[in-house]
């Protein structure tokens, strides 16, 4: 102790030390109380959301022959019925605070449909002619079906620093959510069943790992298989990135085997029904992104992106494709303008790229004329605005969606004539009323152009995509 200090100084800092080192029970007392459970638990993070919505759809195009069990359909070959949908989905979670590293969340879904002048297509295949609601067949689709569940159910732990590791079914959103996504704009959401790790260590680089056992898709139909994810970022500046990423899917069976070679046995090499070929295939891929600022009020946007896709694990031998975007903008204040061009690529005709774990609705315009791509391939040249007003966000964007090669057209015979399948415009406004209401008004419309047939020599119309008008009002309040 410095001799300088006051006598009386010295004494009394020497009884406070001794005081300090003598009685630790009562710094203990004194200390903050400790955290238990039960305040993980009330200091968490809600969950919970409901959203009304009202869907509209105007298609072109005749009832279906028959039903999907195969019993006659009274009204087939009538013009198809409008759809007009009410539905509700209730999603009522919370996940708790980190509790000695452990998170525990835990989510219920409820679809209601308030009607039922649509066609959910709930016999558990997506993209089939046979996916329709026997009941509601002679109405258009909306893929909105009945169905109450576990949404999300996982644990998480963080004891590794900048680590977070996942275990349960989960959400899971990467990039543009162009290969891995939620689909949530669905009222049935898609949710993966496994485990998922995410690390911060490598400075400015995020990674992204997951093995996966099972997808629950939209339709409410379940795989099971081995999905295995690696995704890499690496953060050039706060909005630019550089991102390297495979997906690896042994799925047998997602449902869209006719979808993706074809129906019956057409150009399968084992003669075998395409409905059963192996559907297991990877992608491998680099993506470069981002929004350069110039100024705080000038900025360019920039996307270029190439991705491979081929058999994996004993995937059939015809999924061979790549897949490119590229693209660029600018943006002035609240104002953004970009032109985009995507192409999924066709193997011969035999196959086209395809992305089954994808958020879809969100690619090719919203009209969802090609959730799946024609085996023709399909590249789409768009151009896309945005502007902010206050609380209103106004979209619009513009598709020219042709083939990668010439298709053939309905009684063409064996020639090859057709090379555009259409065009598509979307429009929506957004407004978010308070930190909790969102109300959003979306409109599409498909117009056809050639007249798609599946193969040569073809009079039916039935492979046609149809012009097609959608309406979407919705109403979300997020807690």
């Amino acid at each position: 102790m410095n001799a300088n200090l006051h006598p009386r100084l010295r004494q009394v800092s020497a009884a406070i030390l001794l005081a300090a080192l003598g009685s630790p029970a009562m710094a203990e007392e004194e200390a903050l109380p400790e955290y238990t459970f039960m305040d993980a638990i009330k200091t968490g993070k809600n969950m919970s959301s409901f959203r009304l919505r009202y869907e509209n759809v105007d298609q072109d195009g005749l009832q279906p022959g028959t039903y999907a069990n195969g019993s006659p359909n009274p009204t087939a070959n009538q013009n198809l019925k409008e759809a007009h949908a009410y539905t509700l989905r209730s999603l009522i979670g919370w996940q708790t605070a980190p509790y000695h590293n452990w998170s525990v969340a835990g989510q219920l879904i409820n679809v209601t449909q308030l009607n039922s002048q649509f066609n959910d297509g709930t016999n558990n295949v997506l993209i089939n002619g046979a996916s329709n609601q026997n009941s509601g067949i002679q109405y258009a689709k909306v893929v909105d079906p009945d169905y109450t569940d576990i949404n999300q159910l996982f644990v998480d732990w963080t004891g590794i620093k900048n680590t977070r590791v996942r275990a349960g079914r989960q959400q899971v959103n990467l990039d543009n959510v162009r290969f891995i996504g939620d689909i949530a704009f669905r009222q049935v959401m898609q949710v993966f069943d496994g485990v998922s790790v995410f690390n911060k260590t490598i400075p400015d680089t995020e990674i992204y790992a997951a093995h996966f056992s099972k997808v629950n898709q939209i339709t409410t139909a379940a795989h099971h298989g081995a999905l295995e994810v690696i995704n890499g970022r690496y953060r050039i500046s706060p909005t630019e990135f550089l991102v390297g990423y495979g997906y690896f899917s042994d799925f047998e069976n997602l449902g869209f085997g006719n979808g993706w070679f074809g129906v019956g046995a057409s150009n399968n090499p084992k003669g075998t029904n395409n409905q059963f070929a192996d559907q297991s295939n990877k992608i491998i891929g680099l993506r470069l992104d981002g929004t350069h600022p110039f100024t705080p009020n000038y900025r360019a946007h920039y996307t270029a992106e190439y991705a491979k896709q081929s058999d994996y694990s004993g995937g059939d031998s015809r999924i061979d494709a790549h897949y490119y975007k590229l693209g660029g903008g600018f943006g002035i204040d609240n104002f953004n303008l970009r032109v985009d061009q995507e192409l999924l690529s066709s193997n011969n005709g035999k196959y086209a790229f395809q992305t089954p774990f994808g958020t879809n609705h969100l690619f090719q315009g919203w009209v969802d004329k090609f959730l799946v791509t024609p085996r023709d391939g399909i590249k789409d040249s768009f151009v896309t605005a945005t502007y902010r007003y206050g609380d209103f966000l106004f979209f619009a964007d513009y598709h020219i969606i042709d083939a990668d090669r010439d298709f053939y057209t309905v009684g063409s015979g064996t020639n090859r004539n057709g090379s555009r399948y259409g065009t598509e415009w979307n429009a929506a406004v957004t407004w978010n009323v308070d930190k909790n209401w969102m109300t959003k008004l979306e409109y599409g419309k498909y117009t056809e152009d050639d007249h798609y047939a599946t193969g040569p020599n073809s009079t039916s119309n039935a492979g046609r995509i149809r012009d097609t008008e959608k309406l979407w009002l919705t109403a979300m309040y997020t807690f």
